[in-house]
């Protein structure tokens, strides 16, 4: 079951193999304080490994008629954060991809909340996702401010 658990994880991440950033995304007004792009992959790929132990534990500790409702919201965040790549790489809809990973970062609380009582461990292998989640999303929010600033300005001249 593990590797099942880490089959889901890493197939959430398997849009981004094919949902690149792109030129689209190089030629983006970014923040002087984003990471630089060699960093995403490693990060995520340690999350990914966390994400899946997590669910792994609370699979291990209650099954999944146990602990339904939890692995049921585990598995939405991952459909969810298999979205978020095609949503602002493909469809370069940096404000829906906003939208969309707000719902992300609270279905991934609400994982952490339901995990927790199952699996303390499981729930705290996820901060690090969760916090991580938190800086994409103040990342993707800003550039999308830039996006709407500049079609602002271009639209004053």
């Amino acid at each position: 079951m593990l590797i099942a658990f880490g089959a889901a994880s890493f197939g959430a991440a398997a849009t981004g193999t094919i949902f690149r950033p792109g030129n689209w995304y190089k030629q983006l007004d970014k923040p002087l304080w984003r990471p630089p792009d060699w960093l995403f992959a490693p990060v995520w790929t340690v999350l990914y490994v966390s994400i899946a132990l997590s669910g792994w534990l609370v699979w291990r500790e209650a099954g999944i008629a146990g602990a339904a409702l939890p692995l049921g919201i585990y598995a939405l965040q991952l459909l969810l954060n298999a979205a978020w790549t095609p949503i602002f790489f493909g469809l370069q809809r940096p404000g829906l991809a906003l939208v969309e990973i707000v719902l992300l970062w609270g279905s991934i609380v609400a994982t952490i909340v339901l995990f927790y009582p199952v699996s303390a461990a499981a729930a705290w292998l996820l901060i690090p996702y969760l916090a991580w989640l938190s800086f994409a999303s103040a990342l993707n929010f800003s550039i999308w401010r830039r996006i709407r600033a500049n079609t602002a300005a271009k639209g004053a001249l």
